[in-house]
């Protein structure tokens, strides 16, 4: 999902940054230690404190891999709000990297302007794009929605009430990718399962807690056992609501099952850091401008219980490797071809 998903909809408090990330909010970063001293330089720009976001995190790892594997430099621009996002950016303008990567929907208007003021200063944006195309912009977006149809699937094949639903943000198509191809992928191994989707809204939809568990009480209410938790930083209220009835929840972006064991049944996770490696990769090849969607095939999006480490996750899906066979098997379907999820946000 473009927007605030890179940060908003996954929250996991984890551990604090790499040695690359400033601690200030609002500061320069100085050179990173991700490789030796060379000709290319690279310049991350977060749209917030780095600290314990793991999404942002890593984007921060991304960027230190392309510096080691193009023996390049590297630094992170923490920003902290809009106005420290602005300057930020035109900072690492001015310092002229390789390539000025940035993560979230919010720095689109000022990157158009400067991709049109700095033609020959290449520009990589991940997780969202500007309006427009320009030659110096390139971009890394997810179908956040192929994966959100496997967490549907568990769901459909671990309910035992047949009733599915998911907190989602805001009743937008964007956000909607992360509520219907869950509702499908239950139906996909169920045709007998119901979903439901409840929105968070209102004034604050990106971290009203208490809103996304009244949202996630009301779905329990009415029998939905299993529930996809896209309510950025309301997850939290998502996974109480949960854990009190004895139901169960996904998360998203990285790995939540931590924050609630044996209520978080997996995760849809977002990898950041392979969008950022591969973006540079591709400006350096001279692919500048290159709009890649990043899914189940490129690695870019995947599920905690297809990870090599999933025994060590903490996530419910753990204890039920008869339904991640079933889950592998989806995921290369749909790799293949053979299987088409549809995205909410397709024109």
């Amino acid at each position: 999902m473009p927007g605030r998903s890179r940060r908003t909809l996954q929250f996991a408090a984890l551990a604090a940054g790499t040695a690359l990330v400033l601690t200030g909010c609002n500061a320069a970063a100085k050179k990173g230690e991700s490789g030796e001293k060379g000709s290319k330089a690279f310049t991350l720009v977060t749209p917030d404190p780095v600290g314990q976001n793991e999404f942002l995190k890593l984007a921060v790892t991304g960027v230190k891999s392309a510096a080691k594997a193009h023996g390049g430099t590297s630094k992170v621009y923490q920003s902290s709000d809009s106005a420290s996002q602005q300057q930020n950016l035109q900072a690492a303008v001015d310092a002229a990297p390789d390539a000025v990567v940035l993560v979230g929907f919010e720095f689109a208007d000022a990157v158009a302007q400067q991709a049109e003021a700095h033609p020959k200063q290449q520009f990589l944006m991940v997780d969202a794009c500007t309006k427009e195309s320009f030659e110096n912009v390139a971009c890394a977006t997810f179908r956040e929605h192929e994966g959100v149809f496997l967490a549907g699937a568990e769901a459909g094949l671990l309910s035992k009430s047949g009733k599915v639903g998911a907190v989602d943000v805001l009743d937008t198509p964007q956000f909607r990718r992360y509520s219907d191809p869950f509702a499908a992928g239950a139906k996909h191994v169920d045709a007998k399962a119901r979903a439901s989707t409840r929105f968070v809204g209102g004034q604050s939809p990106f971290d009203d807690s208490a809103r996304a568990k009244e949202q996630a009480g009301s779905l329990i209410a009415k029998g939905t056992d299993h529930i996809m938790a896209a309510a950025a930083a309301g997850n939290y209220g998502v996974f109480e609501a949960a854990k009190a009835k004895g139901t169960f929840a996904y998360g998203v972006d990285v790995n939540q099952c931590p924050s609630a064991p044996g209520t978080v049944v997996d995760n849809v996770v977002k990898r950041t850091d392979v969008a950022v490696r591969d973006g540079i990769k591709h400006i350096l090849g001279g692919d500048a401008g290159k709009n890649v969607s990043y899914g189940l095939e490129e690695g870019g999006i995947t599920l905690t219980g297809l990870e090599k480490d999933v025994a060590g996750s903490k996530c419910v899906i753990a204890k039920h490797e008869d339904v991640l066979k079933k889950i592998a098997e989806l995921r290369d379907e749909i790799v293949d071809g053979k299987l088409k999820v549809d995205d909410p946000a397709a024109a």
